[in-house]
This record gives structure tokens, sequence and C-alpha cells, in this order.
């Protein structure tokens, strides 16, 4: 038996960290997940890393994250290797973020992202993330596509 799910595409680090429940708000310039609100979806990571280091930024910076635990997330993001749907997270409420947004709220916006300059970004929440049992191995997409998923994979 295979169970199908609508899957986005994230490059790393950002699919493993959504995985690990450190990225709880996904940043797109459409607003791709809108219509998926309060359904899972799957994560494919990508083969391709995410362009920027401001990733690292945050997370030692906003989040005070030493070397070690940075790169122990690296680590787990990479537990499936890449170019595989690997878990499984629930899409919440899609926004747009004013350009005028600043200071504390922006900052909280910017930790949950774990991505800077998120003015006029279709946000969505993201919650309950999990790694399948084994990875799926699946070509990815910019948009979104649907996976199988075998129910033995399922967490």
């Amino acid at each position: 038996m295979v169970v199908a799910f609508p899957c986005l595409s994230f490059r790393q680090p950002f699919g493993g960290l959504v995985l690990d429940g450190v990225k709880t708000v996904e940043s797109r310039w459409r607003p791709l997940l809108k219509r998926l609100e309060n359904r899972t979806v799957a994560v494919h990571v990508a083969h391709r890393d995410w362009e920027g280091g401001g990733w690292r930024e945050v997370l030692e910076g906003d989040l005070g994250m030493d070397g070690d635990r940075v790169q122990e997330l690296l680590r787990s993001g990479e537990r499936f290797g890449r170019g595989v749907v690997a878990g499984l997270v629930d899409v919440g409420e899609t926004w747009l973020c004013p350009a005028s947004l600043q200071g504390a709220e922006l900052r909280e916006l910017e930790r949950s992202a774990i991505l800077t300059g998120l003015w006029e970004k279709h946000l969505t929440r993201l919650s309950n993330p999990r790694w399948l049992k084994g990875p799926l191995v699946a070509r990815g997409d910019r948009n979104i596509f649907t996976v199988e998923i075998p129910a033995e994979l399922l967490p």
C-alpha cells in the first residue's frame, strides 16, 4: 500500500532543519503552500545547497548555537542523503510579510525561517515535522508535486 502526498523540495540545509523542527516558517516569493493549509506535505531534500550563508548567521547569532550544534544539525539533515523524500510536515497559515515589518516581530520570524530578508515574501507556518523510517528516492521539482510513499516508510 502507498499513500499519496503533495511534496515540496527544499535545498539543504533547510530540508533537514524543517524535519528537525528548527525551521518552522517557510518563505517563498509566491503563495505556493496556501492551498495546502491544514494538510500534510512530504519534504523532499534537494541535491543542491541553498546559495548564501545567511542561515548559518541566524543559527549561530540569533539562535545562539555553537559550531558543534550547527554541525550536528547538518549531519542530521543528511541522514538519508539527497534527492530523497525524507519526511512529512504539517502546513499552517500562509501570509505576506509586509515591507514595513521591523523590530522584534521581524527578528522572531527570521529566527523561525532561519533566513533574513523576509519582506514581501509569502510565509507559511510549519509544524509537526517527522522523519520517514527510511528515504524514498524521488526527483524534485520547483513546484508542488505528488509522491507516493510506501506505508512501511511512514512514521
